[in-house]
């Protein structure tokens, strides 16, 4: 087992047990994918699979893991709300390089900034990121124009050791996915006249993110810029695609 599939499978069973889950269409050719890499005396096999679901007030639901090796292991899942509620974006980053552990993990706000919603999705899971911040320090510089979309509650950090991921990494996942969850059951649509400042806010987050992904190396050289890009626009971050197709 991959050092991050028990995260995987918790996050779809908890789903699975909380909401009324179904499926979310993932284009053709991106349910899985594999390439060789390395030399032919070390040859590598990197396989990307993905994972989409929907749910009531969740648009999309989606995982995407990468396996190549004890030394290349990633999974981003995301949660995207529908547009007519305010939810924060879910989301976890844990990356596994030669260099040791990246994870990230938030429940990304539309408005940073605005006391209001602070308190309403931040201050609740204060306490979480207190606490597990003893065990996952800052892991330092974070880029400036990515600041604005991560909350307070950032959990940002490098560890080196695969024990940490496994213990203290995976109850913080934990954690804030049940913190989550509990938003989800709790939220109600938001009133008509704030609508297109929603939906605004979640394409500001997504044309930041596809823009900016850092998997789009990794993609491109495992296999190619055409895939990757129709993977990133078309999949991973494809709001932008939905609504031009439902505008008449």
């Amino acid at each position: 087992m991959t050092l991050y599939q028990p995260f995987l499978e918790y996050a779809i069973d908890e789903l699975n047990r909380s909401l009324d889950l179904g499926p979310y269409p993932i284009p053709a050719g991106f349910e899985h994918k594999s390439a060789m890499t390395g030399s032919a005396k070390k040859a590598q096999e990197v396989v990307t699979t993905s994972y989409a679901y929907r749910a009531p007030k969740l648009r999309q639901i989606r995982a995407a893991h990468v396996r190549g090796g004890k030394q290349l292991q990633v999974l981003n899942f995301v949660i995207f709300p529908e547009l007519h509620y305010d939810l924060p974006f879910f989301g976890a980053d844990l990356v596994t390089l030669p260099g040791g552990h990246l994870i990230a993990l938030d429940m990304q706000p539309l408005f940073r900034d605005d006391p209001a919603y602070k308190e309403r999705y931040t201050s609740p899971i204060w306490e979480l990121f207190q606490k597990h911040q003893v065990n996952l320090p800052w892991g330092g510089d974070f880029p400036e124009e990515a600041q604005p979309f991560f909350s307070d509650a950032f959990l940002w950090t490098r560890p080196k050791e695969d024990d940490v991921v496994k213990t203290h990494v995976f109850a913080a996942f934990k954690d804030y996915l049940q913190a989550y969850l509990k938003f989800v059951k709790a939220a109600k649509p938001v009133l008509e006249d704030c609508l297109s400042e929603v939906r605004e806010a979640q394409l500001r987050y997504l044309r930041y993110r596809a823009a900016k992904d850092p998997a789009r190396g990794m993609f491109q050289r495992f296999y190619g810029p055409e895939w990757t890009e129709e993977y990133i626009h078309g999949f991973l971050f494809d709001l932008e695609r939905k609504l031009a197709v439902q505008t008449p």
